[in-house]
This record gives structure tokens, sequence and C-alpha cells, in this order.
């Protein structure tokens, strides 16, 4: 019987999962999100286009594949549509191959009210949220009073809405000042009613189904391990499970049928919002990085923060995941450098140590440097082309983490994509 195989980002997201998953979606028949929500932005290009998915699966541009957002999936109806739209105005065909769990919970308008208040409210200890409404959403679903998509087809679908929007007017009124956000109720349920057209499904059902009869499913993740709200670094973190355990529960999929595991990297890192960041170059040199790899948030528009590859943190993530291939991107970034270091260990007051502190903003790092290789990428194809000091850097990753480098990519286009 097929198994599961995932694919999620290492890092604190941004890695480049919607490349990857739109590039090898074409040996899977389902891909399937399983946590987040339209914090997530998935950038594709092809055909000279540029495409930013947030809350579907990044393998709807694919014939013959099925995509099913999960149960783990919080669903603003009001992004959704605006999302479908626009691909069906490329052109691309939603219906036919979009199916929506029935247990996914919906972002509403007050919850955006919520996050928005919460944010304010923290100050100067603001965690960066992309204020969608995500957290005080999972908040709701974990204190049981949320409203799901399979919710909305019930005849008291009107009364459990409303009962929910109380609760949170009785919650923001604890805040003396509450942010301007325009509340478009009924924006919001006619957004709901198109929804409704498309099919409504037990994912794990679905999943379970298509496993018996031997075809290829792909867990898409959002985000990235080390904003895993119980192994990133809190508090700075979102509101869910990024890691492969997230998987089985955002999916309905038993332990033992997570096949591949594929962890996708930075050849270096990058971070937006609030919180540590050990490698981070508040220099002339990070600028050049944000500059160089066009580092601006797909789904908020704000710049990224920018530093060198972390391999302690890369290998944390590596374990936490049970990563089985390790995929690399935007090698080509670092082409403007003449040296590259990378972060081996970290000096945490007196100690020297390789592993992830509680605290990782008392982690100061130790680099070790490489030998860049100073030239144009962007037009190389084959492994074979590659120059001697990026196959040098790719060992020399392979070698501290002990999982193999399946997937370079040397550009933003689908065809900028090695398999080695």
């Amino acid at each position: 019987m097929k198994k599961v195989d995932v694919l999620l980002g290492l890092q604190w997201g941004d890695e480049g999962k919607g490349k990857i998953v739109d590039v090898i979606t074409p040996n899977y028949k389902i891909v399937s999100r399983f946590q987040g929500g339209p914090n997530a932005g998935h950038t594709l290009e092809f055909n000279q286009q540029k495409y930013v998915l947030h809350t579907i699966p990044s393998g709807i541009f694919r014939d013959n594949t099925l995509n099913i957002i999960g149960n783990g999936v919080v669903i603003d109806p009001i992004i959704l549509q605006k999302e479908i739209n626009q691909l069906e105005a490329s052109g691309v065909d939603v219906r036919s191959k979009l199916r929506i769990s029935r247990s996914a919970h919906l972002i509403l308008p007050t919850h955006r009210l919520l996050d928005a208040a919460s944010e304010h409210a923290k100050g100067k200890d603001k965690i960066g949220s992309t204020l969608k409404g995500i957290g005080p959403t999972y908040m709701d679903k974990t204190g049981r009073n949320g409203l799901r998509f399979g919710d909305l087809f019930q005849p008291d679908a009107q009364e459990r809405y409303d009962r929910l929007k109380q609760k949170h007017h009785e919650f923001l009124q604890a805040f003396n000042e509450i942010p301007s956000i325009e509340l478009n109720e009924n924006a919001w349920w006619d957004a709901v009613h198109f929804l409704k057209q498309f099919p409504v499904v037990d994912s794990s059902l679905e999943i379970d189904t298509a496993l018996k009869n031997n075809e290829s499913v792909l867990a898409e993740g959002a985000q990235g391990t080390m904003l895993d709200i119980d192994f990133g670094t809190y508090p700075f973190v979102t509101s869910s499970n990024t890691v492969t355990a997230g998987a089985c529960t955002g999916l309905g999929v038993a332990p033992n049928r997570i096949g591949e595991v594929m962890g996708i990297f930075k050849a270096y890192c990058t971070r937006v919002g609030s919180g540590p960041f050990p490698t981070e170059l508040n220099d002339e040199v990070g600028e050049a990085m944000r500059k160089e790899g066009r580092e601006f948030g797909s789904t908020t528009g704000r710049a990224r923060r920018c530093g060198w590859l972390d391999l302690p943190a890369l290998k944390y993530a590596i374990r936490i995941n049970g990563v089985t291939q390790l995929i690399m991107m935007k090698a080509d970034v670092l082409s403007i450098f003449e040296d590259i270091l990378v972060c081996t260990g970290y000096h945490v007051g007196e100690l020297t140590t390789n592993e992830i502190p509680l605290y990782l903003e008392d982690a100061k790092p130790v680099y070790t440097k490489l030998s860049g290789w100073k030239s144009d990428l962007t037009t190389i194809r084959k492994e074979s082309d590659f120059p001697k000091e990026l196959t040098d850097y790719i060992r020399f990753i392979e070698a501290e983490t002990g999982v193999p480098i399946s997937i370079v990519s040397v550009g933003p286009d689908r065809e900028q994509t090695i398999l080695r």
C-alpha cells in the first residue's frame, strides 16, 4: 500500500514549498494542505506568470491531481473565494480539482478583530502576526467553540455563527483600544455560499481510500518548523503544528502511513516578523542578500530578515520531522558573495553547543567560512554544470546533516530546478 509523502519547511517559512510542490505534483494523485491558513503565501512561477496561493494546495495547476484543504487548515471564506476567482480568471480549472474538509475551521470577521486587538495590546512585545485571524481561530478550535466548514450545512448555521460572534464581542470589550478592521459580514456570507458549491469531504477517508487504491498522496505544509507551536521559537510562532506530526492530525493520517519526508530549506536563512534569529545580518551583507533574493513576504509584503544558514537549527528540524531527503532553494542568491559563512554551533553564555537552547535569543553563532561560487546559476539545468564551490557547499551540508540533498533550485521558475 502507498504511503503519504510529506513536504514541509525546515526554517521560518518562505522556503519555496509552493514551487517544489508544483514541480513534483505530476508524481501524485492527491496534494493536500494539512495546517495553517491564509497567513501562508506559496509562490509559483512558470510560463512567464507568477501565482501566489494562500489556502489552496500548490498542486492545483496540474491536470489529473486532486487538491484537498485538510481538516487542520483554517479557512477565511472571503480570501479563499478571491483566490479561486483569480485562478479561474487565469484559466485554471479549480472546480473539478478542489475538495474542502468538512472539519476545517472557519475564520470569522471577528477573529481578525481579535487578532488585531491582541497584537496591538502587546505593544513592543508583539509577535509579528499577519493579522489574518489565524491565532484566534485556532484558540476557538482548541477551546471547543469553533465553527467548522461542515457546520455551514446545518439548519442552525446562522445561530452557531451568531453565538461565536457574540463571544468575540465580549472578549473585545476587554481591550480599551480596538484597531479598526472592516467586518464585511455580507461578503463573508456571500463567500460561504460560493464555497458550498465545492465538494465537502472527510479528508481522512478520502486519503485512506486513495492509498488503498495504490494512489500517491502528498501532504503540503505551510510556514516552517521553527514556527511550530510546540517546537518553534515560542512565543514567536504560528498557531499550528507545522511539523510532520501535523500532517497526521491535520489530515487524519496514521503515523505508520507516512512515507518520504522532504524538508525544504534556503541556502541561507530568512525570517518575517519578530523573534530570535541568531545568524541575522543587520548590515550591508544582509541588505544585499534581501535585494538579490527579492525577500519580501508574499502574504504581507514585509521585508524579510536575512542571515547565513544555521546548521544547528537545520539539524534540529531534520530530527523533529524525520526528514529523509533535503531540498535546497535559492542557491543562486548566494552567487553574489566571495565567501559564504555557515553557522555550525552556538556560544550560549560560557558554553559552546551544537544544540538548540530553549531561548534561542541567547545563542551567538559560531561560523565556518566556505568559498563562494561567484557565478550565475540561473541558466544551469544539470548538476554536472555546477561550479565546484557549489558542489562543495552541498557536500558540506550533507556531511553535517547526514541527509542527502535531492533537489537544488537555481531560480524561481519551475524549469530552474535540478534533480540530483
